[in-house]
């Protein structure tokens, strides 16, 4: 997936993300990935990932999110758009997925915070992780002032 990569959950931070994301790929004219990952619970016995009964709803009511957060900043950037925009809703671990996907996107752009409950912090878990462990250049998009 060359191109640019962005991930975003519910937070205004990750919606400035995504809006930077939407107009960075517009000028650049390459494609743009919108990942969201539901964060999934781990088990303290396994290294394999819980499923909870109801992730096929987190899942759907969170790509009606997402596709409807795409649609809003698609409409604010005007006649310039991304060549492509691909959005992925999955369950697992935010940082890893996002990791993993930089090794083939040439951008990888996140919001300073995600919907966590340290505010306090100046930099996301989420996001210092995927900092230091990238394989492509990382944007970390800041908190509005």
């Amino acid at each position: 997936m060359p191109g640019i990569v962005v991930g975003i959950d519910e937070s205004v931070h990750s919606r400035r993300a995504l809006d930077w994301a939407v107009r960075e790929a517009a000028l650049r004219r390459t494609d743009l990935t919108v990942f969201t990952v539901i964060p999934a619970m781990a088990s303290p016995w396994s290294s394999r990932q819980l499923t909870v009964p109801d992730e096929p709803e987190l899942l759907q009511r969170a790509r009606q999110a997402v596709d409807e957060a795409v649609a809003k900043s698609l409409g604010e950037v005007g006649a310039a758009r991304p060549t492509q925009v691909n959005v992925q809703v999955f369950s697992g671990y935010p940082a890893q997925v996002l990791t993993e996907a930089s090794k083939q996107a040439d951008l990888v752009v996140l919001g300073s915070h995600g919907s966590g409950g340290f505010a306090t912090f100046l930099l996301g878990s989420v996001s210092n992780q995927v900092a230091h462990h990238a394989s492509c250049p990382v944007v970390i998009v800041p908190a509005a002032r």
